[in-house]
């Protein structure tokens, strides 16, 4: 197909076999990016958390696919009608649900190119570029988190793949050859042990399930009053199973739990680690992206002590979903545990040293999601990153101040990042109390679900909970990339109007 005229009638590509032709496909790619454009700009006349029944989306769209070709027009007409109006709205910067994952414009911009290009970097033959420049981004980002040159690594979707991985090669670093022979061929394998903590994500139970190491091999480590594993519990228990003839293999430490953020003690947990000759696995997903600001990282002393670690920016660096980012020391266990090369995958020509990243996860196709990582570097800057988190931290602590200060709320937890755990409890009650009678606080309980359910239908902001030491909890994550002071002051607000409406005569029984 040759050039087209200028002010050429596009054809109507949907007449042959072939693909969009450039001109439709230019007019298409225009009118998304103004769709895209207006979302952004009006976002907030969105209702953060529409107020939707599971099973009412699915009947307004048709039901079986079209036969014949329709207009782009018609398609993003409905797009706008039907998609838009029945999402949350995580761009929504009163979004402040579990953790804030914001599509920044730049990682937008990133993703189109992203898909435009088409890469598939399985192997450095399939995607050169691809392949090299995650090398490149991923030194990027272990040299501006102050990590040690000995660390090295790879993107993949999520920290439960990246945990996942990370799991399989501790899992082979401790000679259980498993990759080749598997547990169940094992029977001279004592039980293979991983410790976590209470407070540790699901995601390191499904990693064991995964790997065959099994749910009940997680052993969960009490924690302290803040929240935070007790390495003195930790010890014990590995002493215990040792002595019940288990194998310890892998200990996870994590840097910013999703229930509280709060922050394992990392440098003890690797004394035990290094004495004990055990894998240590660092969940940073959330808490890691804190070491941007030089100032924020004592707060992850100790984690460049682990064999592997985990940082999501598709979290709080607000990078398009998905990008994890998983580091580690070990690169020759991770290939131990994951490499499989068939005929067809070789590739015979090709001189000089390569990585396949194939070989070191269970993947086979992967998406090029170093690109968008490398737009986002490049438009925000290290600076302009280390900016927006440290002002985060501010407006946490700020907000966790002001909190503090009201006699009917409480900050349930540390927040050393950009959470804060909360709690209505009106003064009257009396510490004592909360603990003391199990009825009022079941009262106590249902009252912030209230609060939280009635802030939640205002639309303006989105709120998740917890439970902590039992009770229910409360939970403003901020961090949201186009987040400002004024839409933390609104959900503070909502937050003490909505207690003001509660009527609970705690003295009833």
């Amino acid at each position: 197909m040759g050039p087209r005229e200028p002010g050429a009638a596009p054809e109507d590509w949907t007449a042959g076999n072939g693909d969009m032709d450039p001109e439709s496909f230019r007019a298409a790619g225009h009118r998304i990016v103004d769709i895209l454009a207006d979302y952004l700009g009006s976002i907030e006349e969105f209702a953060v958390l529409p107020q939707l029944e599971p099973g009412s989306i699915a009947p307004q769209f048709t039901q079986a696919a079209p036969e014949e070709p329709e207009s782009i027009e018609a398609i993003l007409a409905d797009y706008r009608a039907l998609i838009e109006p029945n999402a949350n709205h995580w761009s929504h910067p009163g979004f402040m649900a579990w953790f804030p994952s914001a599509n920044a414009a730049p990682g937008v911009l990133g993703e189109f190119l992203t898909a435009g290009i088409g890469q598939n970097t399985f192997l450095w033959r399939t995607s050169p570029v691809g392949t090299e420049l995650e090398t490149v981004v991923v030194g990027w980002l272990r040299e501006a988190l102050g990590l040690p040159s000995t660390f090295d690594g790879f993107l993949t979707d999520t920290a439960s793949t990246s945990s996942l991985i990370a799991l399989g090669a501790a899992r082979e670093a401790a000679g259980l050859e498993a990759a080749s022979r598997g547990l169940a061929a094992r029977a001279d394998v004592a039980s293979p042990r991983v410790y976590a903590s209470v407070e540790a994500h699901s995601s390191i139970d499904k990693a064991a399930m995964t790997l065959g190491i099994g749910r009940a091999n997680v052993v969960h480590i009490p924690v302290d009053e803040s929240f935070r594993m007790r390495a003195d519990a930790l010890m014990a228990a590995i002493e215990h199973d040792r002595s019940a003839g288990h194998r310890p293999i892998a200990i996870v430490a994590t840097l910013g739990t999703t229930n509280t953020t709060a922050i394992d003690p990392v440098s003890a947990i690797a004394d035990i680690a290094e004495r004990e000759g055990l894998w240590l696995h660092v969940d940073a997903a959330y808490g890691g992206t804190a070491a941007l600001v030089p100032t924020l990282r004592p707060l992850l002393a100790g984690w460049e002590r682990a064999q592997s670690i985990v940082v999501n920016p598709h979290k709080w660096m607000s990078v398009p979903f998905d990008a994890s980012l998983l580091l580690t020391t070990r690169m020759e266990a991770l290939r131990a545990a994951f490499s499989h090369v068939p005929e067809y995958l070789r590739s015979l020509d090709q001189t000089g040293p390569v990585r396949d990243v194939s070989e070191y996860t269970p993947q086979l196709g992967r998406r090029f999601r170093a690109l968008k990582l490398w737009v986002m570097l490049r438009a925000f800057g290290l600076a302009g990153m280390r900016r927006r988190i440290a002002w985060h931290v501010e407006m946490a602590r700020e907000l966790a101040a002001r909190i503090d200060a009201d006699p009917d709320w409480v900050v349930v937890a540390p927040a050393p990042f950009s959470t804060v755990c909360v709690r209505w409890y009106p003064a009257v009650l009396g510490a004592p109390r909360l603990v003391d009678d199990p009825v009022v606080a079941e009262r106590l309980d249902a009252a912030n679900q209230a609060i939280m359910e009635a802030v939640n239908r205002t639309g303006e902001v989105l709120l998740s909970h917890t439970r902590l030491d039992g009770r229910f909890t409360i939970r403003l994550a901020l961090g949201h990339i186009r987040g400002e002071q004024r839409h933390v002051d609104l959900a503070w607000e909502l937050l003490r109007a909505a207690a003001a409406d509660q009527t609970i005569d705690f003295d009833q029984p």
